[in-house]
């Protein structure tokens, strides 16, 4: 074998036994160089001078474009903001604008604003004309109510008919929904607009059938008014 031959054979051996580098490896070594060797600095002055590395195609970039490097106010706003008490004159010109308008406000509790016909408040049970109570003992509104507050018994009379002998309402479960004066088919439980019945303790929220029928006989009036004006829309 010639010296030559044994160069080459020698040169194809070594070529073999190096250690092969990836592909992605050589084009991540090649990126990481560029940006290090881009700084900062190189990058403004670049993008001020109206250098772009963009495709020869791409439009030019025109003097409108925003300096990302560069945002808020500049120092001649915030001097005439300062000097001249822009927000100060500006806060001052609405105070002027609302002085002259009536109040919005009312001096509660001695003024009180109306109360829509849907309000709903305390609970009451209604009575006919006659002084018969309104209650069937259906129990439709202890079925409806989601948070369980009313517990109802009844007992049958003598013509057949039922009446109830028990009819609470547990006012700190209560969630004002309403649920359970459109359920009831004979408009026996109500809501009223009294809505200011605080209490010392919480046996005082516990109503009874008493307690609720004393409502309704005191808000009568006002609970047919209401009624009378929703009924188009029931």
């Amino acid at each position: 074998m010639s010296l030559a031959s044994r160069l080459a054979l020698q040169q194809s051996r070594a070529r073999l036994l190096r250690p092969t580098q990836p592909q992605g490896s050589v084009v991540v070594r090649q990126i990481l160089m560029r940006s290090l060797s881009s700084s900062p600095r190189r990058l403004y002055a670049q993008h001020a001078s109206g250098h772009n590395h963009a495709h020869p195609s791409a439009p030019a970039s025109s003097n409108t474009d925003v300096n990302p490097y560069k945002d808020g106010q500049s120092a001649i706003d915030k001097a005439v903001h300062l000097f001249f008490f822009t927000e100060i004159l500006r806060g001052m010109w609405i105070v002027m604008e609302q002085i002259f308008r009536p109040p919005y406000t009312i001096m509660y509790p001695f003024e009180k604003g109306p109360l829509s016909p849907r309000f709903r408040g305390e609970h009451a049970l209604r009575r006919y004309p006659s002084g018969e109570e309104r209650c069937i003992a259906c129990k439709l509104c202890e079925a409806i109510c989601p948070a369980q507050a009313i517990t109802i018994e009844s007992e049958v009379r003598q013509d057949g008919s039922r009446r109830t002998t028990k009819y609470d309402i547990d006012m700190t479960k209560c969630i004002y929904c309403g649920f359970c004066q459109e359920a009831c088919p004979v408009d026996a439980i109500v809501e009223t607009q009294h809505h200011e019945y605080t209490t010392e303790t919480r046996e005082e929220l516990l109503y009874n059938k008493e307690k609720l029928l004393a409502n309704g006989d005191r808000a009568e009036a006002e609970i047919a008014a209401n009624l009378h004006a929703d009924h188009v829309y029931r």
